[in-house]
């Protein structure tokens, strides 16, 4: 079996989290609710990407934005990143900085989700080289 690597984030707020991936083009494959609101589990996927989400299971804080970052992140690869820059802030997402070119002949993007998460979306390719 080859290697695939899938994201798992816990929020305060599981469902806003789910409804602002959906907002972003994300559709939930998968979802186990429990008690009062809480997400137990579930998936979503965007073409090739997959990401868990589930509820709190205690009071975790979530890094805090210093200068462009919060030291770790999430990076999606798109070729429409002024598209979906554009869908995350306009579901609730708090822009970090707007689409730009880069020196290295790419397009970038980065918000914070409502969790305060870093999500950055661009047209490089990680793993493939300049």
């Amino acid at each position: 079996m080859a290697s695939k690597l899938a994201a798992y984030l816990s929020y305060a707020d599981a469902p806003a989290a789910i409804a602002w991936l959906e907002a972003i083009g994300f559709k939930v494959v998968a979802r186990k609710d429990g008690p009062g609101g809480r997400v137990v589990h579930s998936e979503l996927r965007l073409d090739e990407v997959v990401v868990m989400v589930a509820s709190d299971d205690s009071d975790y804080v979530v890094a805090p934005l210093v200068g462009r970052s919060t030291g770790a992140g999430l990076y999606v690869v798109r070729g429409d990143v002024d598209q979906i820059y554009t869908a995350a802030v306009d579901a609730g997402g708090v822009s970090v900085f707007r689409p730009e070119d880069t020196e290295w002949g790419t397009r970038r993007a980065r918000v914070l989700d409502p969790g305060g998460r870093e999500w950055s979306f661009g047209s490089y390719q990680p793993g493939v080289g300049w």
